[in-house]
C-alpha cells in the first residue's frame, strides 16, 4: 500500500531529513524528477524489484510469524525506508544526501511481554546506506534486505537484537491494486504503486539479549513507492496483512478522519486458487472491539478487530498487546505494529501483522508510510 504505513511517518520526518539545511551555497537545485502514479504506467516486473529513487518515497516491509525449536512464537518485522529530499543541492559531494535511508527492525516475544526494537538513520554516499535498481538489495550498515534466487535475505544486527532469515517465495507477487496501483483517496494523486509477497517461507535465526535461537515460520513482504502525499484529511491509517491457511492472502486498510470514522478503505484478497479479488470500500468491515493503552506514550490503539468482508467475517487477535514502536530515533514516529492471529468460529484461519498510525501522544510525530 502506501505501503501499509509509511506515507505519513516519512512524510512528517521530511524536516529533519531535508537537505534544504544545507547551507544555501551558489549552487542550483537538481530539477525535480517529473513522474507519478498513474495505470497507464503500470508496475513492471523485475523493475518492480528493485529502487525507484526518482520517487520521493519508497519502503521494503517484511513483517512474520516465527517458531523456535521449542515452539515459542515470535513476530517479527524489517523495513527499510527510502526518501528523496524535498531539494537537493547540484553537489558531486559525497556529503550531499540525495537520498536518506532508515530501517527499523522489532520482535514481538511474548516471553518479554513488550517489542524489542533497534533503528538506523542513514545518507547515502561512501557506501554506508543504499538501495540497488533492478533487484531488491537495500541496506545500512552491516543491515540488509537482499532479493537472492527466489527469495531474499535478511539480517539485522543490533547487539541484544539480531536475526538471520532466509524468505523463500511460494508464490508470486501480489499486485495491491489493478495495474499495480494502490489508491489511497478519491484524488488521483493519492496513490502509490505498491505490491506484497505473501506466504514467504522463512528460516534462520533470532539472538535475543544474547541468546541466539534456530526460528521457522512464514512471512509478507511488502515494496510500495509514491510521489504524492496522502490526503490532507488522513490522521492516519490502519493496515492488516494476514497469511490465510490453505494458502491465500488478505490485506486491506483504512485511511482514517480526524473524528475516527474511514475516510477510505480498500483491500486485496488472494483466494486459495490464485484468483484475486479487489475489494471497495463498501465490501469491507472494520470494527474496533478493545483497546489498549500504551504505559510509555499514552496512546491507546484499538488491538482487537472483527473484520468483515463477503463470505467471510473473522476477529484479530494479538500476540501480546505491547507491540509499539517508538522510533523517535529514526522516523520521529510511534506506532503499533504487532502480530496478529485471524480467528473464526474458535478456530485459527491465519496470521499476519496489524499496525495502527496516528493515534496521538506527545512523541506522535508520525507514522509508517501508508498501506
Amino acid at each position: 500500500m502506501m505501503n501499509r504505513r509509511c506515507a505519513l511517518l516519512l512524510l512528517l520526518a521530511l524536516p529533519a531529513c531535508s537537505s534544504s539545511a544545507l547551507p544555501p551555497a551558489a549552487l542550483p537545485l537538481l530539477p525535480t524528477p517529473k513522474v507519478e502514479v498513474s495505470p497507464s504506467q503500470p508496475l513492471r516486473f523485475p523493475n518492480a524489484y528493485g529502487s525507484h529513487p526518482q520517487f520521493r518515497l519508497e519502503w521494503w516491509y517484511i513483517t512474520g510469524h516465527l517458531h523456535t525449536a521449542a515452539g515459542a512464537p515470535l513476530g517479527f518485522q524489517i523495513t527499510f525506508f527510502r526518501l528523496r529530499p524535498p531539494q537537493v543541492w547540484e553537489n558531486p559531494s559525497a556529503f550531499n544526501p540525495q537520498q536518506i535511508y532508515f530501517a527499523q527492525a522489532a520482535v514481538s516475544d511474548p516471553r518479554i511481554g513488550h517489542l524489542l526494537t533497534a533503528q538506523k538513520i542513514a545518507r547515502g554516499g561512501f557506501g554506508l546506506a543504499g538501495a540497488k535498481g533492478g533487484r531488491t538489495d537495500v541496506w545500512i550498515g552491516r543491515w540488509q534486505l537482499q532479493q537472492v534466487g527466489d527469495g531474499y535475505r535478511a539480517q539485522v544486527n543490533a547487539g541484544d537484537l539480531a536475526y538471520h532469515l532466509r524468505l523463500q517465495a511460494t508464490q508470486p507477487p501480489l499486485l495491491e491494486g489493478p495495474q499495480g496501483v494502490s489508491q489511497k483517496g478519491p484524488n488521483p494523486k493519492n496513490a502509490s504503486y505498491y505490491y506484497s509477497i505473501p506466504q514467504l517461507a522463512v528460516r534462520g535465526t533470532v539472538r535475543i539479549q544474547g541468546k541466539e535461537e534456530s526460528v521457522q515460520g512464514s512471512a509478507w513482504l511488502d515494496h510500495e513507492w509514491s510521489q504524492a502525499y496522502l490526503p490532507r484529511q488522513a490522521v492516519g491509517w490502519d493496515w492488516m496483512g494476514i497469511n490465510l491457511s490453505g494458502g491465500g492472502a488478505l490485506m486491506l486498510f483504512q485511511m482514517r478522519k480526524a473524528d475516527g470514522k474511514a475516510l477510505y478503505l480498500s483491500g486485496t484478497w488472494r483466494h486459495r486458487d490464485g484468483q484475486v479479488q479487489y475489494l471497495h470500500g463498501t465490501e469491507i468491515q472494520l470494527q474496533p472491539l478493545r483497546y489498549w493503552q500504551s504505559p510509555q506514550t499514552g496512546n491507546r490503539y484499538p488491538i482487537v478487530w472483527r473484520v468483515r468482508i463477503p463470505g467471510r467475517s473473522f476477529t484479530l487477535q494479538p500476540l501480546m498487546p505491547n507491540q509499539e514502536f517508538v522510533a523517535t530515533r529514526s522516523t520521529g514516529s510511534v506506532y503499533w505494529e504487532g502480530a496478529v492471529e485471524a480467528e473464526a468460529n474458535g478456530k485459527n484461519i491465519g496470521s499476519g501483522y496489524l499496525e495502527l498510525t496516528g493515534y496521538g501522544g506527545r512523541l506522535q510525530m508520525g507514522v509508517r508510510t501508508g498501506p
